[in-house]
């Protein structure tokens, strides 16, 4: 029994594992080296550590794995997801280690507009119910901006129509943030460029603007697809300045429409949002004007007329004045009685006393009294305030010391030589980088001048009127030219030519410079 079975197996061939494994491979690989393969993204995860993608594609009876190289998923034009239908072309081959067949994909789009429709509704309720559509988190536009950043392409229509509109309008200052506004890229540039303008300081050397425009023209869905990027509508909902979104025409509409804080109808529609009419404002602030003059002018005569009011209605001069004349004269009638009372009442007192030598002795010796009385307290006061003065000038000299004042003269005289070296360093440095864009500058002048392209063999040639000749057409025969080279110039005269000689020509070649000699052509 064992002999026989022994015999049947030997009439098989035998195959190595990895021999079944490579002519499956081969077979698929021949059978099926393109195929278009239509269904739903499963177990999707993002691309690999490695850049490499794994997924599966199912339909309701069946599934393909699925995989896409680093090279293919860097040229997708949109970012697959977890149960999106798609469309994959692509080529099956088989993997040994695990004895399955999987499809290499080579393009992946999405199965129709309508799936870009359910994925965009998806993201849409998404996005809404994070709160990002509401209007309250909305924040109004500046009403004359400084400084307006537009991200669009720089070779597109776009930007040369909000450009020449703000221009018409009211011309400010606009910088341009280049981006591709089509294609895989699109979506991370426009956050890019989102995130870049948020990040500008307001002081820096390039002014942070005080509004943004996001601007496309029309296109399809698929055309205006990067602007329904994800990660870009979150950025232009958390950008601190305010966005205008203007994509596409009127009637399309993206993500970043319902998350902007306006949204324009086309770009040149972003530009008229953008800025007010300078002419409409200037007639308004004329019209202002003028209001005001006239207001003030009605108010100054109304001031004028109420003044007037209340001098007709004030007593004049002579009445205010009348009851302090009055007073005036009732008093001056009553000193010259008062005077001459006072003067009878000091005659009287004064011719009842007398005067006699002992009582001039008793006043001056009370006199004297008090004289000394007060000059002995003057002394000792005099004296008290010395050794006051004198204690409180000892205890202020103890205090008192040359040091502090060495020290603060040493610190600013090192603070002065310190400043004086910076000066010369600074000083040098300037004059270094002074020197240096002089030698730059001489260099390109010399690059540029038309000297060094004689130097290599060349020579320019000009007519007697000193006018360079470009074409051979120009010279006529028995014609006066001047040839200019490297080293000096020398005339000569056409032998032949193509114009029609002049009537008058030089007789000879003359050479202006020594060492140099005509030459006929």
């Amino acid at each position: 029994m064992s002999e026989a079975a022994s015999e049947s197996r030997t009439n098989a061939t035998e195959y190595t594992v990895s021999e079944i494994s490579g002519a499956l491979k081969r077979t698929v690989e021949d059978v099926f080296g393109n195929v278009r393969v239509r269904g739903e993204i499963s177990g999707y995860r993002g691309p690999h550590s490695s850049g490499h993608a794994y997924f599966a594609l199912k339909d309701d009876r069946a599934r393909l794995d699925a995989v896409v190289w680093k090279g293919t998923m860097s040229r997708l034009k949109f970012r697959p997801e977890e149960g999106m239908e798609v469309i994959a072309t692509g080529k099956l081959t088989t993997y040994p280690g695990k004895s399955n067949y999987q499809i290499v994909i080579d393009n992946l789009e999405p199965a129709g507009a309508g799936a870009l429709m359910a994925l965009l509704e998806e993201r849409k309720r998404r996005l809404q119910a994070e709160g990002l559509f509401d209007t309250g988190r909305k924040r109004l536009l500046p009403f004359m901006p400084r400084v307006i950043g537009v991200v669009t392409s720089p070779t597109g229509a776009v930007i040369r129509d909000i450009i020449h509109r703000i221009k018409d309008r009211f011309p400010l200052h606009i910088l341009v943030w280049p981006v591709r506004v089509q294609g895989e890229t699109a979506g991370a540039e426009v956050t890019a460029a989102v995130n870049g303008f948020n990040a500008l300081a307001w002081d820096g050397a390039i002014q942070r603007p005080d509004l943004l425009i996001v601007a496309r023209g029309g296109g399809s869905l698929e055309d205006l697809w990067g602007f329904n990027d994800e990660a870009l509508a979150r950025a232009v909902a958390a950008s601190a300045i305010p966005v205008i979104s203007a994509v596409g025409h009127e009637t399309d509409w993206t993500l970043i429409d319902l998350v902007a804080d306006r949204r324009a109808p086309t770009p040149t529609g972003a530009a008229e949002i953008a800025v007010p009419v300078k002419a409409d404002l200037e007639a308004t602030l004329a019209s202002l004007g003028a209001r005001l003059k006239a207001a003030v002018l009605r108010n100054f005569e109304r001031k004028r007329q109420a003044a007037r009011a209340a001098a007709r209605a004030l007593p004049s001069p002579d009445q205010l004045l009348a009851l302090p004349r009055r007073r005036l004269d009732e008093a001056t009638s009553r000193l010259g009685r008062a005077l001459s009372v006072s003067v009878d009442r000091k005659r009287a007192r004064l011719q009842g006393q007398r005067l006699t030598p002992a009582t001039l002795s008793r006043r001056m010796n009370e006199a004297r009294t008090l004289t000394g009385r007060d000059l002995a307290r003057a002394q000792a006061a005099f004296f008290a305030i010395v050794r006051e003065r004198r204690a409180q000038f000892s205890r202020t000299a103890t205090r008192l010391s040359p040091a502090p004042i060495a020290r603060r003269q040493k610190l600013q005289g090192d603070t002065l030589a310190a400043l004086a070296r910076r000066q010369d360093r600074v000083i040098t440095v300037r004059l270094e980088r002074l020197r240096g864009q002089l030698g730059q500058a001489e260099r390109l002048l010399t690059t540029l001048s038309h000297k060094a392209v004689l130097a290599r063999g060349f020579a320019l040639v000009k007519d007697a009127d000193g006018a360079v000749i470009k074409h051979a057409a120009e010279v006529a025969s028995g014609m006066a030219l001047s040839l200019e080279f490297a080293d000096g110039t020398a005339d000569a005269i056409a032998t032949s030519g193509m114009a029609k000689p002049k009537a008058v020509a030089k007789p000879a070649a003359k050479a202006k410079e020594p060492g140099n000699q005509g030459s006929l052509f």
